[in-house]
């Protein structure tokens, strides 16, 4: 055994390296975990895989992006934050608030679009009252408790108050939901006393007419014990992570731990019969005794109570936590293990050779029970996810539950890029002048959100209008008749959104400003107002379904045409295939029509028709940025001219074509 006065082996240099302390995440556990519930639920039930308290310690984003792969069709959290960390994260699924949320809450729901619990009248008619502004709807879920006493409406309140919430116009009682007191424990009649409860309450509201698509209230002691509980959705949340709610039910599925939480012995002390170690000397050596320290405490959730009476593995081997438990320390009698190294890897949780030391172990002795451990377990260190045996990804060292304010984060952001511009063109001022050109380009406005387009497609027609419009109007001898159809793919983020038709500049400039400003037509008129028929939206669909035009109005900055309604609700935060067809008017004598790109827009497909008009020599002028500058272009003399750029070629704002004709 080596010594702190000895030269480190050549092992514990290279590990030097390696992380002080550790939590391994096996996502292939998880998957075979994820792969078990779907065994027992069967197929057509959905299964709502629950991430609060950072997937209780084990990394939330990283274990919803599995839950979602293996078949999860929603994600529970405890708050908003919590939400939010997963949207920020990249996730788009459908993420359920399980706990009550607060009116202080009430901004971010909407703005994420998450999925509130509701438990509580007021709360309901106050995110109903905000919602009205914004002309949103949004799905809720709603508890009854029948006999939790924790969240959720009384049971007596609840047929009362449910049938006010159906109520609510902007509110859509997606699911409801109870919560079971005693899951893990089979035989305890309390579990049916809540079922009936629920399975009553459920027939009333169906007998009144009120139905719900989601009915749930299995969390995973319910999936493992009570098959007529999982009704239309289940909440699995420990036993993903591989660990069961009671040892009674480890016959009931194959589960397999995924964490694991690991560090290394960082020094090596020999010590004579006698000697105290750690605070007020709780263990005193009885022999010649090898102690090792590792950098894990109760900073780190390995709790103080845990001091003395704990084991970890070293080398295959149990060894004894001895001493009191520190703040970032602990102790370790390796006496027995000969060959143990400064560097060795520790395993506080999980395996090592054959022997294994589980979170109900630990939780035994911490007189607590598993949940807790793994929420408590590794706080400061990362995590380190792995796949097939092998690491995949890493999480920061420093793992805080943060959700950063936006400006402030988009502006920290915004300094690392203009930084990095400084230092490529080697020169500070020339980085800032590349910095502030992409923005100007990009997003026109710094608060503005980027939003890329994808498969643009804009087919114009152009023709005479009919000897029967001109007789009734004789100024439109002086104009074209225009007919557009424009689609492209995007994410949508507004319900309901506007086609705007503008007059001048000023008023098409106002447009821009609001980002629920779909598409903007500007429509230079002689008159003050124009006629209804000048510009007007046929049609406007979205994924194949058509969108209601909800209201029309004239206002400062022109005519706006809104759209929008239930058939958006549950695409908001998707991609959508967008579909407009317009019709309006174009002077003949402006002798040019022009097309700009505000977005940044991958593959394009741009035509002009104007068959059966007297227009002549007519031609396109294009100014495209981006790596292939220049489009295809095609042209049927007398017909039209197409312009068409790779779907895979991206194209930057303030590029556009103007076709130009001669009379």
């Amino acid at each position: 055994m080596k010594n702190s006065g000895n030269a480190r082996s050549k092992k514990a240099a290279e590990q030097d390296q390696q992380y002080r302390s550790w939590v391994e995440v096996d996502l292939g556990n998880l998957t075979h975990n994820w792969r078990e519930i779907r065994r027992l639920v069967g197929p057509q039930v959905r299964i709502l895989q629950v991430v609060k308290a950072d997937a209780y310690g084990h990394g939330s984003i990283e274990v919803s992006n599995v839950a979602l792969q293996n078949g999860a069709t929603h994600l529970g959290v405890a708050n908003a934050d919590e939400g939010v960390q997963l949207r920020v994260g990249g996730i788009e699924a459908p993420i359920i608030i399980l706990s009550p949320s607060i009116e202080s809450e009430i901004p971010e729901i909407i703005k994420y679009n998450l999925t509130p619990s509701v438990s509580d009248i007021g709360f309901a008619r106050e995110i109903n009252r905000r919602l009205k502004k914004t002309g949103m709807k949004l799905p809720i879920h709603i508890e009854v408790d029948t006999g939790m006493g924790r969240g959720g409406t009384l049971y007596s309140e609840a047929f009362d108050m449910i049938r006010e919430v159906s109520g609510l116009s902007q509110l859509t009682p997606e699911g409801i939901f109870t919560h079971l007191s005693s899951s893990e424990a089979e035989k305890d009649e309390y579990n049916r006393m809540q079922w009936e409860l629920f399975k009553t309450l459920l027939d009333r509201l169906e007998q009144s007419g009120i139905t719900f698509p989601i009915r749930h209230m299995a969390n995973s002691g319910g999936v493992l014990n009570f098959r007529r509980f999982h009704l239309d959705m289940v909440r699995p949340g420990i036993m993903s992570y591989g660990i069961y709610p009671s040892p009674d039910l480890e016959s009931k599925a194959r589960l397999l731990p995924v964490m694991s939480f690991k560090t290394r012995v960082m020094l090596l002390k020999e010590f004579p019969e006698g000697h105290g170690i750690g605070y007020n000397r709780t263990f005193v050596t009885k022999g010649p005794t090898c102690i090792a320290t590792i950098p894990v405490g109760y900073g780190d959730g390995y709790g103080r109570i845990l001091s003395n009476q704990s084991d970890v593995l070293i080398r295959g081997k149990r060894a004894p936590v001895v001493g009191r438990v520190s703040m970032d320390m602990c102790t370790i009698d390796v006496t027995h293990i000969r060959d143990c190294e400064i560097g060795d890897e520790v395993v506080l949780l999980g395996r090592q050779g054959k022997e294994y030391i589980s979170a109900n172990e630990i939780a035994e002795k911490a007189r607590t029970i598993s949940y807790e451990i793994l929420c408590a377990l590794g706080k400061r260190a990362p995590r380190v996810f792995v796949h097939k045996g092998k690491a995949d990804t890493v999480e920061p060292r420093l793992r805080r539950i943060f959700i950063p304010d936006e400006e402030r984060s988009l502006s920290r952001i915004d300094n690392v890029i203009r930084r990095c511009f400084q230092a490529r063109a080697e020169d500070k001022e020339m980085g800032d002048a590349v910095f502030y050109e992409m923005f100007e380009t990009l997003f026109g406005k710094e608060d503005r959100r980027l939003e890329l387009r994808t498969n643009f497609r804009y087919d114009i027609t152009v023709s005479d209008y009919p000897a029967r419009e001109t007789r009734n109007d004789p100024q439109a001898v002086n104009y074209f008749k225009v007919t557009t159809h424009i689609e492209y793919t995007k994410t949508l983020r507004n319900n309901p959104f506007i086609i705007g038709c503008a007059l001048n500049n000023q008023q098409l400039s106002d447009l821009f400003e609001d980002p629920r400003c779909e598409y903007r037509w500007l429509l230079f008129s002689r008159d003050a107002l124009f006629k209804e028929g000048d510009f007007q939206v046929d049609r406007v669909c979205v994924d194949g379904e058509v969108v209601p035009i909800t209201r029309t109005a004239y206002t400062t900055r022109g005519y706006e045409v809104w759209c929008g309604g239930d058939v958006l609700r549950k695409k908001i935060n998707r991609p959508i295939r967008l579909k407009i067809d317009i019709q309006t008017k174009k002077y003949k004598s402006s002798n040019s029509f022009s097309v700009y790109l505000v977005y940044p827009t991958r593959g394009l497909d741009i035509s002009f028709h104007y068959a059966g008009t007297n227009l002549k020599n007519v031609r396109e002028v294009s100014f495209f940025a981006g790596k292939h500058p220049y489009p295809q272009v095609t042209t049927e003399r007398g017909k039209l001219i197409r312009l068409m750029v790779d779907e895979n070629d991206w194209v930057f704002p303030n590029s556009g074509v103007t076709f130009i004709w001669d009379l």
